[in-house]
Formats: structure tokens, C-alpha cells, sequence
């Protein structure tokens, strides 16, 4: 161990003075890495013995216009970035592995091309001859991209001082060696350094970079969290392989609103994007079904109807199984515990499967009702009417929250055909809704109303 030498935590920062198999501040286990400490000189003395410059204050009231932004021509890939490019911006995209974030990011890069901008994709990943062949695949052979794979972060930078270029790709992250760091690529260290000189060339030519980061087996971007801290704008490329739809969600996003998400299709040739997502995602549910029930959720701006699906069984083990796909398990074992407490609805002994169709992750509390409803219609064989949509938050005490957006909601469920909303009580909602709004007031009623028990 070198002298002076500390340890940090991957997961939440933390430093501590010696290493240890589990994280004393998060808990997590085998995130302590090593740190190199810093150099001895000048910059390394008591602040105090220096004086500095002074840095030029301003005002909040500014006449300064927004920065300037560059459309791809790929609208849901402009939604996600807040309405287009930033210049100097710097912009994480993780996803798993094959998930397509190359193919997306070279389409990317085509677009921006063909657009005026100047544009570098560097890969340490792959060969120049590989990214050709993907290009040719996707009709992109003729787009003005420069092209170049290397993992040198010493001549890269060197190159993109000297072509000075609008864009850069860097493919990934995870690959790049810097030369003044004595660890192995894509070790903490070289992945923050590396980061760090990226996102500082971005804001100091002006040159908006582009960094593709691996994930975990958890689904976070590998590496230190400071890297996200670094970036003005992360977004995670989301899909289920056997899935043709592929989600681009931004979880932070400092040129626009978070959250938003553009939906694209995995076609032969390359990523489609979808305008409609909601009609594609319910385009092969045909006559109710039990356990079928679909939600009017909110994505970003983006109002976005999904179908939950549930099937609810004996289970033949002594314990019962809760298997759940696109939403969260633990906010599935609190609906079953409210439903059990507060309605006296028993699923013990049952296997509880969970789906949300067309492989989209949903996390917003306003499918609570929705998955009840799902699991309350598979457990007593009972469809809800096709023209039906439910949201609504539900609390411990069994009481039904209302969400905001109603009206946002309504009005997409009314364009695709939908007759019926069931909603909680209060609920926001305009004066010209063009459909019936059926408001509940807690799980109780709800159960009595629309199943006939409770």
C-alpha cells in the first residue's frame, strides 16, 4: 500500500482509512477501492500560503440568451436531451451490453452529421472495420463522421484539440487508458480520470461529448458515482431482450426535464423511432382477459399506457412464489399486504406473477391501483371492461391517493378509444373531459364497487 494512501467506496463515496469487504456507511459489500494519493508540490501546500485570483460575480437577473441547441432529427432522441444538443455539454448513456446503445449513438452521430455539426466517433471497443460493416448495415456509409478506435485518452484528446469537432462518442468509457494513472482500464481510477479530462475538454472547447458507460449485474453504471456527479446528463438505455422496443430514459438531465423517456423499435435496420408509443404497446391486447388491466401513466412529459398483467395461482411449494417483471417487487408486497389487512383478501399460498407488456419499466406510484386491480381480477376470474383505465396511489391505511396529471392522462386514454377512467377521489381533472371518470375513495370501496366484495 502506498504511503498515504486512502480507500473509498464505489457505491456511496465514503472514505475510509483502510480496506474492508463491506462498506461501513451504505453497507455494501466489496465496494472499497484504493485510492492513489495526491502528488506533493505546490498545489498540494496550505491553500493560505498562495494567493489566488479573484473570480468575476454575477448577478442571478441575466439578459443572456439559452444556449443554442442542435435538433438530430431524431425527435424521441431530442425529447430525452431537453429539445436537442447543448454545446460543451458532457452526456453518460448506459444500458446493457447489446442492448444497442452503439447502434443508437452511431445513428446519433449520422444525424448530427447531416445536420451541420462536426462529428468524431471514437470506439475501444471495436475495430474501424467493424463500425464500418454496422454502418453499412444501417444505411449510414455516407454520412460525414469521422471515425477512429483507440483507447489512448492522451491521443485522443490530442486529436480532438487538433480537428476541434462539435461532437465526440466516446465508446465506452470503460475502455479509455489514461497514461498518468497506474491502474488497469476500467479500474476506478482510470474510469474517474478519464471522465474527469473528457468532461473538462467538453467545457473548455466548447465540444459536446458523448460517453458510453458498461452496467453492473444491478443495472448502475460501472464505475464511481462521481462520474454521474461530473456529467450534465445521464440516460439509461432500457429494453428486455426478447422485447423489440428499446426505452432511452434520462435520469438527469441539467438542459431539460428528467425523466422523460423516447421509445424506439430494434428493427433489421437499426432503431426505429416510435411517435405513438402507447397505441404500439397496446396493440395486441384484443378482448378483455382476466387479470389484464391497463394503466395511464405518466413518462417525463409523456403521458404513456401501458397493460399490467397478472396470474394468480395455487402454489404447489410451501412457500409462495412473487415473480415480477417491469415494476418493483418490494412495492408489490406492500399492495398484497394492503389488500390482505385492509380488504381482507388472503394470497397466501398463491404464486403472484407481475408483468408490464412490451418489456417498459414503470416506477410511478399511480400504478398502485392498477396492479390491484390486476391482481384482484386474476384472483376471481373477473376482466375488467376493455375501455377501462386505472391509476391511483394507494397508502397503507388503504386509502386512495389522488396523482397529478389527471387530465394529461385522461385526455391520451380518450384518443386511443378509452370510455371509462377509474381514478381517487380529488382527482384534478378539466371541465371537458370526453370520458367517465368513476372516483373512488379508499381500496374498500373500490374492491366492493368494481370486483363485488370487500
Amino acid at each position: 500500500m502506498a504511503k498515504g494512501s486512502s480507500f473509498s467506496c464505489n457505491a456511496c463515496g465514503a472514505v475510509t482509512s483502510k480496506w474492508s469487504g463491506r462498506c461501513e456507511a451504505c453497507g455494501a459489500w466489496n465496494s472499497i477501492v484504493e485510492e492513489a494519493p495526491l502528488s506533493s508540490g505546490p498545489a498540494a501546500t496550505s491553500l493560505g500560503a498562495r494567493r489566488g485570483s479573484a473570480v468575476v460575480l454575477s448577478d442571478l437577473s441575466t439578459d443572456e440568451a439559452p444556449p443554442p441547441r442542435t435538433n438530430s432529427g431524431m425527435g424521441e432522441l431530442d425529447r430525452v436531451l431537453g429539445g436537442g444538443l447543448v454545446p460543451a455539454s458532457a452526456i453518460l448513456v448506459g444500458g446493457d451490453p447489446g442492448i444497442g446503445k452503439s447502434t443508437l449513438l452511431l445513428q446519433a452521430a449520422a444525424s448530427f452529421a447531416r445536420s451541420g455539426l462536426k462529428c468524431i466517433y471514437v470506439s475501444g471497443e471495436e475495430a474501424s472495420a467493424q463500425v464500418r460493416m454496422r454502418a453499412r448495415r444501417l444505411g449510414l456509409q455516407d454520412a460525414p463522421v469521422k471515425l477512429a478506435s483507440e483507447t489512448n485518452l492522451r491521443d485522443i484528446l490530442t486529436t480532438l484539440e487538433a480537428e476541434k469537432p462539435d461532437l465526440a462518442i466516446i465508446d465506452s468509457i470503460q475502455t479509455m487508458w489514461a497514461d498518468h494513472v497506474d491502474s488497469a482500464p476500467g479500474s476506478v481510477s482510470q474510469v474517474r480520470a478519464a471522465a474527469h479530462e473528457l468532461t473538462t475538454f467538453a467545457k473548455r472547447r466548447g465540444t459536446s461529448v458523448i460517453l458510453v458507460g458498461h452496467v453492473t449485474k444491478e443495472g448502475q453504471i460501472a464505475g464511481p458515482r462521481v462520474v454521474e456527479h461530473m456529467v450534465d446528463t445521464v440516460l439509461y438505455f432500457e429494453g428486455e431482450r426478447g422485447h423489440q422496443f428499446r426505452i432511452l430514459r434520462a435520469v438527469k438531465n441539467r438542459f431539460g426535464p428528467a425523466d422523460e423517456i423516447g421509445v424506439f423499435e430494434m428493427t433489421g435496420g437499426g432503431l426505429a423511432e416510435v411517435s405513438n408509443p402507447s397505441a404500439l404497446f397496446l396493440s395486441e391486447r384484443d378482448k378483455p382477459a382476466a387479470g389484464s388491466v391497463v394503466f395511464a401513466g405518466i413518462e417525463g412529459t409523456r403521458p404513456l399506457l401501458v397493460e399490467f398483467q397478472a396470474l394468480v395461482a395455487p402454489s404447489p411449494h410451501g412457500q409462495a412464489r412473487r415473480t415480477v417483471v417491469g415494476w418493483d417487487g418490494a412495492r408489490l408486497a406492500m399492495i398484497l399486504a394492503v389488500l390482505e389487512s385492509r380488504c381482507a383478501i388472503p394470497f397466501a399460498g398463491l404464486d403472484v406473477y407481475l408483468n408490464v407488456a412490451g418489456g417498459i419499466k414503470i416506477s410511478e406510484p399511480a400504478a398502485d391501483l392498477a396492479v390491484a386491480a390486476a391482481l384482484l381480477s386474476a384472483r376471481e376470474d373477473v376482466a375488467l371492461p376493455a375501455d377501462t383505465v386505472v391509476f391511483g396511489e394507494i397508502s397503507l391505511s388503504g386509502a386512495l391517493r389522488p396523482v397529478g396529471q389527471t387530465e394529461t392522462r385522461l385526455k391520451e386514454a380518450a384518443k386511443l378509444g378509452f370510455s371509462t377512467a377509474i381514478a381517487p377521489l380529488r382527482s384534478k381533472t378539466g371541465s371537458g373531459e370526453e370520458l367517465i371518470l368513476r372516483q373512488m375513495g379508499d381500496l374498500t370501496g373500490f374492491v366492493g364497487e368494481i370486483f363485488g366484495a370487500g
